[in-house]
This record gives C-alpha cells, sequence and structure tokens, in this order.
C-alpha cells in the first residue's frame, strides 16, 4: 500500500510541565499530515500552534508520545540515531536563522564538503561537488573559501539551501526559512527554492506563519491552531477561501498593498475576535 512518501498519522508530542510534579504539556493532539513525493505541503500556523514541533519531530529532533511517523513506508517514529544518521540522505532542513545554523569557524566549502565526506564522498569529489552547489544557489565558486560572516543574511540562507541539497534528499523540512529575511530578500529566496523545487523534483515541508509566503510555493496547505490541523487543501482554495475562522484570520493578518483592502482585513479580523470563533478544539478539520 502507498502511503505516499511521508505520512503523519495521529501524532502526539508532551513536553515535561514546569514545577514539582507537573503534568506534561500536550503540544500537538493527533496530527494527520501527508507529503507525495516532489509536492510541497505549506504547514501555516501562528507561534505556539505547533507547526515546528510537528517539523522537528519528522526530523527526529523531540520524541513523539502517540502515533506514528512514516518515510516510505517505514516507521521511523523512534528510529535509532543510527538510522537517524542514515535517513539524514534523505531528510534534510533548512533553519530559520542562517547565520546560526552554519559553523562559523569553517569557510563555506567546508561546510558543503562535510556532510558529503560523512556520507563517503573523497575529499576532492566533494568539493567539486560543492562547485556545482554554489551554482545551483547563484553563489560565486570563490564562496567555497570564504566565512559565513563574510556573507549577507540572504547569502547564508543560500549557502544553507545548499547544505540541505548536497546529499540529494527526497524531503526537505524549511522552517520558517525566509522569516528572518527581509521582504526582497525573502522573495528571491522564495524563488530560489521554487526552481530547485521543480528542477530536482525534491518534496518541501514548507513551514511558516505567513499564509501569503505558504500560498506562494505550496501545492497543498495544512492549516495548524494550538496543536490540531484545522484546514486542508488546495493552496489556492486555502489561501484565497478559507473556510475555518482562524484561516480567514490568517488571511486577514496578511499585509496588502491596498490601504482601503487593509482597513477591512482589520475590522475583518476583529470581528472574528470578537465573536469567539476561534475554539477549534470543538470543531472537525475542514477540508477543501
Amino acid at each position: 500500500m502507498n502511503h505516499g512518501l511521508l505520512t503523519v498519522d495521529g501524532l502526539k508530542v508532551s513536553f515535561p510541565g514546569r514545577g514539582f510534579r507537573a503534568k506534561p504539556t500536550e503540544v500537538l493532539h493527533g496530527v494527520n499530515l501527508r507529503i507525495d513525493a516532489g509536492e510541497v505541503l505549506g504547514l501555516v500556523g501562528e507561534s505556539g500552534s505547533g507547526k515546528t514541533t510537528i517539523g522537528r519531530a519528522v526530523l527526529g529532533l523531540v520524541k513523539a508520545s502517540g502515533g506514528s511517523i512514516r518515510f516510505r513506508d517505514e516507521d521511523i517514529t523512534h528510529a535509532t540515531p543510527k538510522r537517524r544518521r542514515e535517513l539524514a540522505r534523505q531528510i534534510q532542513v533548512i533553519f530559520q536563522d542562517p547565520y546560526s545554523s552554519l559553523n562559523p569557524a569553517l569557510t563555506v566549502g567546508d561546510i558543503l564538503s562535510e556532510p558529503l565526506i560523512v556520507q563517503g564522498a573523497t575529499p576532492r569529489d566533494a568539493r567539486a561537488k560543492v562547485v556545482g552547489l554554489l551554482d545551483r544557489v547563484g553563489l560565486p565558486k570563490d564562496a567555497a573559501d570564504r566565512l559565513p560572516r563574510e556573507f549577507s543574511g540572504g547569502q547564508r540562507q543560500r549557502v544553507a539551501i545548499a547544505r540541505a541539497l548536497a546529499p540529494e534528499p527526497e524531503l526537505i523540512v524549511c522552517d520558517e526559512a525566509v522569516s528572518a529575511l527581509d521582504l526582497s530578500t525573502q522573495a528571491i529566496v522564495l524563488e530560489l527554492l521554487q526552481d530547485i523545487q521543480r528542477n530536482t523534483g525534491v518534496a518541501l515541508l514548507f513551514i511558516s506563519h505567513d499564509l501569503a509566503v505558504v500560498r506562494h510555493v505550496s501545492d497543498r496547505v495544512a492549516v495548524i491552531y494550538k496543536g490540531d490541523i484545522v484546514e486542508e487543501g488546495l493552496a489556492d482554495a486555502v489561501t484565497s477561501r478559507p473556510e475555518h475562522p482562524y484561516t480567514r484570520r490568517l488571511l486577514f493578518a496578511s499585509p496588502v498593498a491596498d490601504p482601503t483592502l487593509q482597513r477591512e482585513r482589520r475590522a475583518a479580523r476583529r470581528r472574528l475576535q470578537e465573536a469567539g470563533l476561534l475554539d477549534t478544539r470543538s470543531s472537525a478539520t475542514i477540508s477543501l
């Protein structure tokens, strides 16, 4: 039976409570997601919604307290550290902060060569591949001999993208990959990600708080609120004709250039808040 490239079924995650004998706090309440090969799934929600926790669970950085995560029909929910290292060839990540995610003491060439050498490439072959990776993300060849601090935020994120592409993965988790960048740089990096995705066929789990950004890159969109998926469907439908009040609130919060439309969105968002239409725990997920 084909379960897709990545299948998250009933995923629950709990964190220890604060204080002596405090009960654990459940932050994911049984999340279901699916990503097919070559697909871009946008996962959108506000800070604290649980979206990053899903990404970290897929990467094995947090433990699931319930449910399962399957990659190509293999249950990786509780994979061993050894198996996780092997899975790094197939599942990569791009983090939010392009500077803290790069080793400041290594040159860009060493940063990109390291995972290739760990996977068995010779130093010479790794360096040759680095040249191609730099070209793919639009950086000059001499970037390999420079340190991360010598680059702008957008350029550092290009290095992070190149590092994620190095082992030729099947899935990349993009955790707020453009939110630390200014708007013009965001647009450039998003276009780069789209071009790479089209050319390589890599699947993306694109995590963001910005519905407009998610719409720009995604095939499908899932909306998460307080640990529950409340709406899911094709990107155009979810981001332009949302059914759930929370998704509509996210839409109304997105800035637009038209001052009149912006005032209308603020008013609509205020009406939703005043009506108290955001208790999702009692409502089913809306699929479009």
